[in-house]
């Protein structure tokens, strides 16, 4: 049976412990002339020129990740309008304005991400809780809904330190309950995140390119 989840990237769902879940976000600053798109629920990475850029990698790379997008505000290069937008375009959508992006991006914060792949069954699912995982194609997304196409990469489940994800838990959801088939909600968090107390992560440094 297939599972009701497609793909939607990182939706954030609550924060670790019992501290305040605010799903509260930080402003940065995306380059003018950044020609990368950057979805809803992409994970996203701080560059060393001070703005923020869609992860170098469809498996998310190896600088430590400052957060996940939101959406954005810019303006636009043809109309000269303010636009408020779920995802940033890229290529000539903004004049030399500042543009603004909203980010998650407490290092404590939990998100849903659908699996890519089969679990095989619950009992098999549950033994990758507390393990780390990679993504599948998180640099993609859709230009008509600004939603990320990001999911979790089962094949690359393991106890790798420098994977970007920590797998937290499974998501309770019957109607995406079938774990042979792809589309499993998983509870995950940043692993090694850029604002964790052990920053980038490990062998990874501060990209001075991005992409």
């Amino acid at each position: 049976m297939a599972n009701a989840n497609g793909a939607f990237g990182l939706r954030p769902i609550g924060v670790v412990g019992q501290a305040a879940n605010t799903t509260g976000m930080t402003e940065y600053r995306i380059a003018s002339g950044n020609t990368n798109p950057i979805f809803q629920g992409s994970p996203v990475i701080p560059l060393s020129t001070g703005f923020i850029d869609r992860v170098g990698a469809q498996a998310g790379g190896t600088v430590g990740l400052v957060g996940v997008f939101h959406g954005c505000e810019y303006v636009s290069s043809t109309t000269g309008e303010t636009i408020f937008s779920n995802f940033w375009p890229g290529s000539g959508a903004s004049s030399v304005f500042p543009v603004k992006a909203f980010v998650y991006d407490n290092p404590m914060q939990t998100f849903e991400i659908t699996s890519d792949g089969t679990l095989t069954d619950e009992d098999t699912a549950r033994t990758h809780v507390f393990a780390n995982a990679n993504f599948a194609t998180a640099q993609n997304g859709s230009t008509t809904t600004g939603i990320s196409s990001a999911k979790l990469a089962v094949g690359t489940i393991n106890t790798t330190a420098n994977l970007n994800l920590r797998i937290m838990g499974i998501v309770d959801d019957p109607s995406s309950s079938d774990f042979a088939a792809e589309g499993i909600g998983l509870i995950v968090r940043l692993n090694n995140s850029f604002n964790s107390a052990n920053g980038a992560i490990a062998g990874g440094t501060v990209s001075t390119t991005g992409v």
